[in-house]
């Protein structure tokens, strides 16, 4: 058998083993809402459905657990660990029951009770973990660490990650190589079956690339500023000759159209049912140290525009005295007051920008607004950093699902670039409910190292 053929076979019995045991989870996780449907809520209706009726009512608990399941990454076995998978699948079968239990609601005809649905959701954590526990093991049997090589240039530390995020059992790093190296002698690649580069310069990069897709090696690559553009590219035929168009962010009228309607429906919605919130907040900061409830600070949006956008003071009065901006340290900030600590880690200090959203300053999904002295700090280093202003700014966005508050600024441009490249109202949404899952996630708030102004200090690489 040729090694193509062989690489055939292993592809597919991943690929199968990998849907056997999502298959397998999505069972796991139905048939304890199924039980519990069918033996007391249903027998509880003013009008019991038949059999059909039943189960489509167990099949839309299935579609709401696999759609909130890929929102945010919950049946990837192969990348995540395993409390990250049951973290994920936590906050999946939460949201599904949750929708599940209001849809019960409006079938009765009084409040149904809720103590069944609960012990079905601890149910439905414990066959997760088991599950979670189970699957990886099964599938690191199935498929053991690859032999993995590294090649970097101005980025480093690619092997402290694998490490960091428990990735060794599938990434068997056996070398490390500077580019240079590579290059002199492509070879080094035969006996690898994963190719990771790191912070190699286009050029240099797609002569190693061609001969990994040569030797039929998978490759993982961090993509360059330029890479990002051209995903947003419109292949077309000129001149009888293959020709790519690229343009700035020029989003369909349409969708404009739509995302502004929800942005003011949303943010009007979440206004009146936050209200309370509002003011048990405002009651808190007010009597911690009699000063403002409110603060507001400029920032950027489309073009470069400049407007004020508000959030609820989480810092002392006088915690920029000497005029310098910068960013916060975290938790050792010392600016920081006892209320704010609170409302920045559930991320209350943002839900004043409710407001400039509903006055249209702001989108509820974009690139995050920069504060205009630290853009400027950071385009005297990478111009391109501009490029995130092609678009209105947000609440919350594709860098703030995937990043940190101290991802680097070049990492968070490339993943508003992303972003940016492929407008679509359904992946804001999709932006949106992954969101909620960052709430719980501690180091998502994690600050600057003590002394920095800004993030670009802590970066260990630039372009």
């Amino acid at each position: 058998m040729n090694n193509e053929s062989n690489n055939t076979i292993i592809t597919f019995r991943h690929e199968f083993g990998l849907r056997f045991l999502k298959f397998a989870n999505l069972i796991y996780i139905v048939i304890p809402f199924a039980v519990v449907w069918l033996f007391y809520y249903q027998s509880r209706l003013y009008d019991p459905f038949y059999f059909w009726g039943d189960m489509a009512i167990i099949f839309l608990f299935a579609v709401l657990y696999y759609l909130f399941g890929k929102t945010y990454d919950a049946f990837v076995i192969s990348l995540y660990r395993i409390h990250d998978v049951v973290a994920s699948q936590a906050l999946a079968i939460f949201l599904s029951d949750s929708v599940m239990f209001v849809v019960t609601f409006l079938l009765y005809k009084g409040l149904p009770n809720p103590l069944p649905l609960i012990i079905t959701f601890i149910d439905q954590l414990s066959l997760s973990i088991i599950w979670a526990t189970l699957a990886h093991k099964i599938y690191y049997k199935w498929f053991p660490a690859k032999r993995t090589i590294i090649i970097y240039d101005v980025r480093r530390g690619m092997k402290d990650l694998i490490e960091e995020y428990g990735l060794a059992k599938k990434f068997d790093v056996r070398k490390t190589a500077p580019v240079e190296d590579c290059l002199n002698d492509l070879s080094v690649i035969d006996d690898m079956e994963v190719v990771f580069f790191s912070g190699i310069h286009s050029h240099d990069r797609n002569v190693i690339l061609k001969y990994c897709l040569y030797k039929n090696k998978q490759v993982y690559m961090i993509p360059r500023i330029g890479d990002v553009i051209m995903d947003s590219a419109k292949q077309i035929h000129l001149f009888h000759l293959p020709m790519m168009r690229v343009q700035r962010y020029n989003p369909n009228p349409g969708y404009l159209f739509v995302k502004r309607l929800f942005d003011i429906v949303a943010s009007a919605i979440a206004l009146v049912i936050l209200s309370p919130v509002f003011l048990i907040t405002a009651i808190a900061i007010k009597a911690t140290d009699g000063g403002p409830v409110f603060y507001k600070q400029q920032r950027l949006t489309t073009n470069g525009k400049k407007f004020y956008i508000h959030k609820f003071r989480s810092m002392r009065v006088d915690a920029e005295k000497d005029g310098v901006a910068r960013l916060s340290t975290g938790d050792n900030d010392d600016r920081i007051t006892p209320v704010g600590k609170f409302i920045r880690k559930c991320r209350i200090d943002e839900l004043p920008q409710l407001i400039d959203i509903l006055a249209g300053n702001l989108s509820v999904v974009g690139p995050r607004p920069e504060r205009p002295e630290i853009a400027e700090e950071y385009m005297k280093e990478m111009p391109e950093f501009q490029l995130r202003l092609q678009a209105k700014a947000g609440l919350t966005g594709y860098a703030q699902v995937y990043g940190k508050y101290n991802t680097t600024p070049y990492d968070k441009l490339q993943m508003d670039l992303m972003y940016i490249a492929n407008p679509s109202f359904a992946e804001d949404i999709r932006i949106c409910f992954a969101t909620i899952k960052i709430l719980f996630v501690p180091d998502s708030t994690e600050g600057v190292k003590e002394g920095q102004t800004t993030a670009l200090e802590d970066e260990s690489i630039i372009d």
